[in-house]
């Protein structure tokens, strides 16, 4: 086999969870290849480079191989070749921390985690 549909695909190598969440994204317009928009019956083919946002994350990625079938994980990575750049590392998210036992904050307490934006969460 020498091409396939893009949805079918995107959902076979596991970039997409269920078929029909691909062919959502294609008719959104979320995917593309080669850089032209893509409606879920374009075909692709090795070679092809294949730009998708599927579940707020865009992911850019070569053909290596085409399949139709869903396959494990090990395998689907061997269908594609990633060139999707790494995401910019956020700020860890900060939480309040109060030694246990120390009992409820103080309204004080609160208005001050409330001013710095932080979790009231107690660990």
């Amino acid at each position: 086999m020498d091409s396939t549909r893009v949805d079918r695909w995107l959902w076979s190598v596991r970039l997409a969870k269920t078929r029909s969440d691909a062919a959502t994204s294609c008719r959104g317009g979320h995917v593309r290849v080669n850089d032209h928009p893509a409606k879920p019956a374009t075909p692709v083919r090795p070679g092809d480079r294949v730009r998708a946002r599927v579940y707020d994350r865009t992911r850019t990625v070569e053909v290596t191989k085409v399949i139709e079938k869903r396959v494990g994980a090990p395998v689907a990575q061997e269908c594609y070749i990633d060139h999707t750049p790494p995401e910019p590392a956020g700020p860890a998210p900060v939480y309040a921390r109060r030694d246990r036992g120390a009992g409820r904050p103080t309204k004080r307490d609160r208005r001050v985690l409330d001013q710095l934006g932080l979790s009231r969460r107690t660990t």
